[in-house]
């Protein structure tokens, strides 16, 4: 499908050109390491000029959101896959357990660190918390997938949990991956404990003790303690 084709994401394009700006496009590429072309659209200009255009046109319909998605994601500049994010987490509501194949198939597609960061808290942590039966079918896979943006998502989707969060697994995938190299995935580490420290502050300091982290997502994970 070509994108362009499609007259909600045509004057989706047509928006976001008009607010491109070149030298904030080479600093946000430079950010993301080179990893991705931009327009230049700052954040909470990108939030805004959505909020906007769904306020104007509406979600799209469930029957083509998937297609919407999908074709955001494919366009080259950062800015539509995180317009893609905005849709999302918006339509979310609407999801349903038959449509996580093709939701969970984002983490593996252009995956850095932005995008995996919204999809595993805000979309994917509504989807189990609201159908706790699709963890097995998809958390407990992806902490064992050689792929570090899988590892990294099992590890966030609890991050708004609070106290609803499940204290054995958060732990239990933390451990299984708490030798790893990767930066993103200790980092993600200490987040999440950093992150539950906020409710359950004594059981994170002594997970922590217990168990031997890698010194980042230590560090990260105790930042808060005095």
């Amino acid at each position: 499908m070509n994108e362009l084709n499609h007259p909600y994401i045509r004057e989706l394009v047509h928006i976001y050109t008009k607010h491109a700006d070149a030298e904030y496009a080479e600093w946000s590429k430079k950010y993301l390491r080179n990893q991705f072309d931009f327009l230049g659209i700052r954040a909470p200009i990108r939030r805004k000029l959505t909020n906007q255009y769904i306020k104007e046109h509406g979600l799209p319909s469930n029957g083509d959101l998937k297609d919407i998605i999908f074709c955001l994601w494919d366009l080259p500049e950062r800015e539509y896959q995180q317009a893609a994010l905005d849709i999302l987490d918006k339509a979310k509501k609407g999801l349903t357990s038959s449509e996580m194949p093709w939701l969970s198939s984002l983490i593996v597609k252009k995956s850095w660190w932005e995008t995996v960061d919204v999809l595993s808290p805000h979309i994917f942590g509504y989807m189990f918390l609201k159908n706790d039966e699709l963890v097995p079918l998809y958390a407990e896979k992806w902490i064992e997938d050689e792929n570090i943006w899988l590892q990294r998502a099992a590890i966030l989707y609890q991050l708004k949990f609070k106290e609803k969060t499940n204290e054995e697994r958060l732990f239990r995938y933390i451990l299984r991956r708490a030798n790893s190299d990767e930066f993103f995935v200790q980092k993600a580490i200490g987040w999440a404990l950093r992150e539950y420290a906020k409710t359950s502050p004594e059981n994170v300091k002594n997970f922590v003790s217990q168990h031997r982290l890698k010194p980042l997502s230590e560090r990260e994970a105790l930042k808060h303690f005095s």
